[in-house]
């Protein structure tokens, strides 16, 4: 290990850690120095998060409660105490992280930034005519959200045409959902009230019974079957739908997917989606009203704010262009007001948060951030770096969790965990200056000095996608061909519609495409790599044919849960207008199985220790004949073949070390993963079908430079086996790899939309022009 020479005695003690253990963590000690700009660096899994952010911002942030007085401690989160022998020096700690803001329809980027409050003091004092004060320019305030569709900008319909079968009758499961399928109870209600003809296809009912089926409300029926409730009353379709299914927040997947299948979305006709009522509409300053400056992308904000010459106003429109500023200076100049945050990547999520931080005047901080380049183009970068750099001379101590070379570049000290991940890291391989980790025999070393070329003969396309007219959001009348059998980069600047031209107008050409997201994973707290991979099935009929019980034993939703958290892990306590309070179960200690599901084991691992395991870790087990192998019924070196239930777990093992994520815990909550990881597993996922083009949005997010070969090596066994691979991407390891380059831009927003290059890598590199070739030519310079 490399170290730095000791620090001069007379600056800023350091922040020291001594004997961290946090997860993965091996006993590690070291003294980060403060009011300086440190990097961390490692394969992904070698514990750089349980460093920076489970010891380090998490203790800062216990002790920091503990300030407060009783009353306030009992009604915040309860932290537990890092797994670590002592940490000195700490300072007031802000964590910026990647979690995606909350998908409430009500919060936009406007709202997330606070620019939204500012535009609205803006009108309320100098807009006309005058429509009232501040709230009334707000959607979320009933004095300025249009009242048809509450501030939403949408309404939702159930369409009639697509919920039913005109040719069947309601005995024949006339109605599109399983929720009403024949032989459910809310069919009974229909076929049992007497009222219609249950023999007849719908489709020849009167007007009146139509309608009736459809809409009805608070009808008795006069002569129902004796089956129908003696105290019930009919109530139609539609308004069944929207009270109990439309509007529900816990349903699953299978009927969320079918009812969005019989919904109609579309602009409210009354504001045309601009939220605001009539009134806010008509208030206008210099011919725009608020929602045409929320339309506009930030750049374009920031000059119809600066044309506005009023001293009344000036203490406003200064704030505002300061802000502005912030979010053009971390690559966000393309965004407008008026989009969802819910929308925005784990990245975007985070430089949103950190501009709130770049105007304030507190010094002596820390600042904690995770990736904070994720989702940027790399001539964005260096204005990234900047801010860091700002943030630090201003007094602060910053940390960042980072793979990007030119992130890396910067930093006045690096921190290099591993060597690899899980069990295999947790160590200070490196720690020291930035040329020193360039010379270190480390992972990380490794990949910053190695030599960067580009692919020297491009695969020979086996045809075509062509896209004609593309007109998606900014595309401006795009048309480009796509080659199939081959590997192809879609690069471009962040909102140069990259993701409108590969994950709207191509699937829509080709409706087989399978389009691989960072979104979120549907399945909450309880789902895992194991659920989702939908291998838990044989997994635990591994375990009960060992025993001869019944599965449901292995199950933490199951006879398997443990009672007391029903096989949650933690017990959540509500504190009604404050977050939510999560402490680890006393009497499973977080392991979600109760004592009987934890006495069967097989091969010596129960299941929570099976869950417990990397994949990788589970992999190299099965390999060696141990842990899979039914113990019973033969034994390792038995020479018997693997039984079905093996071959299902085993698959998946390997399909998550193909795509990079080997260090997962198989029993590790969907709801902790990166972006990153989400796409690289519902790519795994994928992988045991048979589709033939994949597109993938930005694959290598979270992937340490090391691995982002072996994804590629991935997608040359894809592309060999047939598959044609799109993906959206910024990473220039990957651009300079593929096949066929697609470039779009030259700006964002308005300024984008356009194709400015096709062809090869090593020609883009060559002769091409604008952000992305600059960025090509600059990465193989090295």
């Amino acid at each position: 290990m490399t170290l730095t020479t000791p620090q001069d005695s007379t600056a800023t003690p350091g922040i020291t850690v001594v004997g961290a253990r946090e997860n993965n963590l091996r006993g590690v000690d070291l003294t980060l120095p403060r009011e300086r700009l440190t990097v961390f660096t490692g394969v992904s899994g070698s514990g750089k998060s349980s460093l920076v952010y489970g010891t380090i911002a998490a203790e800062s942030q216990r002790q920091l409660n503990e300030a407060h007085d009783s009353f306030t401690r009992n009604r915040m989160a309860r932290l537990g105490v890092p797994d670590a022998d002592r940490l000195e020096n700490l300072t007031v700690t802000i964590a910026v992280d990647q979690r995606r803001f909350t998908g409430n329809a009500r919060s936009t980027v406007g709202t997330a930034t606070d620019l939204a409050p500012l535009l609205r003091l803006l009108f309320s004092r100098i807009g006309e005519p005058w429509a009232g004060y501040s709230p009334a320019f707000s959607f979320n305030d009933l004095s300025g959200m249009c009242p048809e569709c509450e501030g939403l900008g949408t309404v939702r319909r159930i369409d009639a045409d697509a919920l039913l079968d005109p040719a069947l009758s309601l005995d024949g499961g006339a109605i599109r959902l399983r929720t009403f399928a024949p032989g459910s109870w809310r069919w009974k209600r229909y076929v049992h009230a007497g009222l219609f003809d249950r023999t007849r296809p719908v489709g020849r009912f009167t007007a009146r019974e139509r309608d009736l089926l459809l809409y009805a409300e608070g009808v008795r029926p006069p002569d129902p079957d004796p089956e129908f409730p003696i105290t019930g009353v009919f109530e139609g379709v539609v308004p069944r739908i929207t009270r109990s299914l439309l509007d529900a927040v816990a349903l699953n997947q299978r009927d969320r997917d079918e009812l969005e299948r019989v919904v109609w979305r579309g602009p409210c006709p009354g504001c045309g989606g601009a939220r605001l009522n009539q009134a806010a509409l008509a208030c206008r300053i210099d011919g725009r009203n608020i929602a045409d400056l929320c339309a506009l992308p930030v750049t374009g904000l920031g000059a119809a704010v600066a044309e506005i010459d009023d001293p009344r106003v000036a203490p406003v429109t200064t704030s505002l262009l300061e802000r502005i500023r912030g979010l053009e200076e971390v690559g966000l100049g393309y965004l407008s007001l008026d989009r969802a945050s819910g929308t925005l990547s784990g990245g975007e999520a985070q430089r949103v948060r950190l501009v709130r931080h770049l105007g304030g005047s507190l010094t002596g901080l820390t600042y904690v951030l995770d990736e904070p380049s994720a989702g940027l183009h790399p001539a964005d970068v260096h204005r990234l770096t900047g801010m860091l750099r700002r943030l630090r001379d201003k007094g602060n101590t910053v940390l960042v969790v980072e793979h990007d070379p030119d992130v890396i570049a910067v930093a006045d000290h690096v921190v290099d965990l591993g060597p690899g991940a899980g069990s295999e890291g947790g160590r200070v391989v490196h720690e020291g200056s930035v040329e020193g980790l360039r010379a270190a025999d480390t992972p990380t070393g490794r990949y910053l000095r190695r030599p960067r070329t580009v692919r020297d003969r491009a695969r020979t396309p086996v045809g075509s996608v062509r896209i004609r007219d593309a007109r998606l959001h900014n595309l401006r009348g795009v048309d480009v061909s796509f080659p199939t059998g081959v590997l192809t980069a879609v690069t471009g600047v962040a909102g140069s519609g990259k993701s409108s031209l590969a994950h709207g107008e191509l699937p829509r050409v080709r409706p087989d495409a399978v389009v691989l997201t960072q979104g979120a994973l549907h399945g909450g707290p309880r789902s895992t790599p194991v659920t989702y991979l939908r291998v838990q099935d044989a997994l635990r009929g591994l375990f009960a044919r060992e025993h001869g019980v019944a599965p449901g034993w292995f199950s933490a939703n199951s006879k398997g849960a443990c009672p007391t958290c029903r096989g949650l892990g933690v017990i959540v306590t509500d504190l009604a207008f404050l977050d939510d309070v999560e402490t680890v179960c006393e009497d499973c200690a977080g392991l979600r199985f109760n004592a009987r599901a934890l006495s069967y084991t097989l091969n010596g691992r129960n299941i929570a220790q099976v869950l417990a395991m990397t994949a990788s870790e589970a992999r190299e087990l099965a390999d060696r004949g141990g842990f899979l192998a039914e113990s019973a019924a033969r034994g390792p070196g038995s020479g018997e073949g693997p039984t079905p239930g093996e071959a299902v777990v085993t698959g998946a093992l390997e399909r998550l070390e193909r795509v990079g994520l080997g260090y997962l815990g198989l029993g590790r909550s969907l709801d902790t993963l990166s972006g990153g990881e989400r796409q690289r597993l519902r790519l795994a996922r994928e992988l045991a079908g048979s589709a033939r083009l994949y597109v993938l949005d930005e694959p290598t997010t979270g992937l340490h430079g090391g691995d982002v070969a072996g994804l590629v090596a991935l997608f040359d066994r894809m592309v060999g086996e047939g598959a044609t691979v799109v993906v959206v991407e910024h990473r220039m390891d990957v651009v300079a790899v593929a096949d066929h380059v697609v470039d779009l831009g030259p700006g964002a927003g308005s300024e984008g939309g356009r194709v400015v290059f096709e062809g090869t890598p090593a020609r883009m590199a060559a002769s091409g022009t604008g952000a992305t070739a600059e960025a090509l030519r600059a990465h193989l310079a090295g």
